[in-house]
């Protein structure tokens, strides 16, 4: 493809509108806290990881981890009902989905950036994933098929971009697969641990589905809401029925989440491991206590609830606002669920062992954090300014 032909998609696509200063400078802001904020996870590699982050041997997996998870699985919601809404092209959320294609590999990135710096040598897992494979790890599987997610999405949207609908329909099935495989496997990468009695058994691989749906619905409302906003217009009424239809999503699978979650905690109490019954203690009355009772439940379950009854899907401002909640919501769960299968040492009772090992991120935790928020934040400007035609052009057909 020329670099005539290329000028020209872009000329299609592009919305000249949006190059505000003041969305510039935002975009350049969110560029310079993505750096900045990875960067603080690049000194890992010249200073060690033990020395910049505040994970140990008795709890390796922390912060990063969960952040890892929260963007995998909330890019793993927006391309399944991308798909959902391309292969059924009748649905209302179709108007909306190649919104949605463009936030799922934008998230998936975030999350790969994320993991990046978290893992001691990044480069060996690119090259011996395929150079050695090894089919009977979860991790592997997992990799792997979010490799093959992404490179499908990046095909996908582009065919969407120059107008290969059948290319894009036909490859962005095959995304969903491999996406809906590969948070399956993350699953799995917790639920096959036996030593770890609050992770091991069946359920965190549909757990970890249902939670797909519940981010990628509430990402969608969201980035949805913030595009029009941005533009300083209001929606059109079939935008406004397809961000609803996602609303609706949103309040049923809140529901199954919520009723997921209560259950899980209650299988602690009727039987099992006594360390599983110790890691649920620590959410409900434990060091996880605030963060469970008062940002994962209230902050992200029942107030969205509320505001989604309030709104009565059709206040797209305050279902934005539950959207939000949700995904707040999310992280400090995935963060909580990460941590309360470590809490709890193994060999409790044994050596005068405390009841809970301690673990607080390090300040350069957090700032990879902003890098990956920044990473979102800055991919969805530039979609919107690059791409913003393309998100809208179905308005007019």
């Amino acid at each position: 493809m020329t670099n005539t032909s290329i000028s020209a998609i872009f000329d299609q696509t592009a919305e000249p509108r949006l190059a505000t200063p003041g969305l510039n400078r935002a975009t350049i802001f969110f560029l310079i806290v993505a750096i900045v904020g990875l960067s603080c996870g690049v000194l890992s590699f010249i200073f060690g990881h033990h020395s910049i982050y505040h994970n140990t041997r008795e709890m390796p997996w922390g912060l990063l981890i969960s952040t890892y998870a929260f963007w995998a699985i909330t890019s793993t919601g927006l391309c399944i009902y991308a798909a959902m809404s391309h292969v059924f092209g009748g649905t209302r959320m179709g108007i909306i989905s190649n919104r949605m294609v463009w936030m799922s590999i934008i998230c998936i990135m975030a999350a790969f950036a994320t993991i990046g710096v978290e893992i001691a040598s990044p480069h060996r897992m690119l090259i011996y994933n395929v150079l050695s494979p090894n089919p009977t790890s979860n991790i592997w599987w997992m990799g792997t098929l979010y490799g093959l997610a992404v490179g499908c999405m990046i095909i996908e949207f582009a065919g969407i971009v120059t107008g290969l609908v059948r290319v894009a329909l036909i490859v962005g099935i095959f995304a969903a697969i491999a996406e809906v495989l590969a948070n399956s496997c993350l699953g799995g990468v917790f639920a096959t641990l036996p030593a770890r009695p609050y992770w091991y058994g069946a359920q965190l691989p549909i757990y970890f589905l249902t939670a797909a749906f519940l981010s990628g619905a509430a990402a969608a409302v969201l980035f949805n809401f913030l595009a029009y906003w941005l533009r300083g217009e209001k929606m059109s009424p079939t935008v406004h029925l397809g961000v609803k239809s996602a609303g609706k999503a949103m309040t049923l699978v809140l529901i199954l989440y919520t009723v997921a979650t209560f259950w899980r905690l209650v299988s602690f109490y009727v039987g099992g491991p006594e360390l599983g019954r110790i890691a649920a203690d620590a959410l409900i009355s434990g060091p996880l206590a605030i963060n469970f009772w008062v940002l994962e439940v209230c902050i992200g379950l029942l107030i969205p609830i509320i505001l989604i009854i309030l709104s009565r899907l059709e206040d797209v401002g305050m279902m934005a606002l539950a959207g939000l909640l949700v995904l707040i919501g999310q992280f400090v769960a995935r963060y909580d669920l990460v941590v309360a299968g470590q809490i709890v040492p193994q060999n409790l009772g044994w050596d005068d062992l405390p009841s809970h090992f301690s673990y607080i991120p390090s300040i350069f935790e957090f700032g990879v954090i902003a890098g990956g928020i920044g990473v979102v934040a800055f991919g969805f400007l530039i979609g919107e300014r690059v791409f913003g035609k393309t998100f809208t052009q179905k308005e007019h057909h």
